[in-house]
């Protein structure tokens, strides 16, 4: 069972939105405010956040920007502001989705399937990798024991690969499971200067990287055998 938490006040719309993804496999908690929201939060977890922006008591980005904090589960953004600069603003205070209104249901189950499947978070504690240790939920990752800071899209990035370790991704994959914005269209170079960051930050030497492996004409991997914690 996967639960997903509706935060939105136009009543039509929420009861419309409940409707539309009932399903045996869901458990959905509809709130209508903010400080509803909160509480619901505070009290459980769940498996993916749809956060109206304008809500009576507040924004549903100061609700993402809170959640950013502790966890990395996928959120998507409902709004009817469709200006580049509020679209922006929502991915980067790390939005995973950003539907504007109206909008299509069937399209909004799609999209709320596709995060379920791609952004569930981790339910198995850190992963040991040698002198690595990534916990996906607390986006807490550690080289040598020191923080290292990952951006949400790198974060995303590493996430797969590590999940798919011993398996060469293709860049067509990648981009696929690491841009779920709802672009149409993602330029290959991003997923490349994407991966050269991330080699920066966790490779000892980046130009000979020992994790991050290039499979030429393919993709690439997570060349190591994993050591998970207890």
């Amino acid at each position: 069972m996967k639960r997903i938490l509706i935060v939105e006040d136009d009543r039509t719309l929420g009861d419309g939105l409940c409707l539309a993804l009932k399903s045996p496999d869901l458990i959905l908690t509809l709130c209508r405010s903010c400080a509803d929201a909160q509480n619901a939060l505070a009290s459980g977890t769940f498996d993916l956040l749809i956060f109206d922006i304008n809500l009576p008591d507040g924004s549903g980005l100061d609700l993402l920007r809170t959640v950013r904090q502790t966890s990395a589960v996928p959120v998507i953004l409902l709004t009817a502001n469709d200006m580049e600069t509020d679209i922006v603003a929502g991915l980067e205070s790390g939005a995973d989705d950003y539907v504007t209104k109206p909008f299509s249901l069937a399209v909004l189950r799609a999209r709320v399937n596709a995060q379920l499947r791609r952004g569930a978070p981790s339910q198995g504690g850190p992963v040991e990798i040698e002198n690595f240790s990534f916990d996906f939920e607390r986006m807490e990752f550690r080289r040598d024991g020191r923080l290292v800071e990952l951006s949400k899209t790198e974060q995303k990035l590493l996430r797969v690969l590590v999940e798919n370790r011993g398996r060469t991704m293709t860049r067509a994959a990648l981009v696929d499971r690491v841009w779920t914005d709802g672009a149409e269209y993602v330029d290959e170079n991003a997923l490349s200067v994407t991966m050269k960051r991330l080699r920066d930050k966790l490779e000892a030497v980046p130009s000979r990287p020992r994790f991050l492996k290039t499979v030429y004409g393919l993709g690439y991997t997570w060349a190591s055998a994993p050591k998970e914690a207890p």
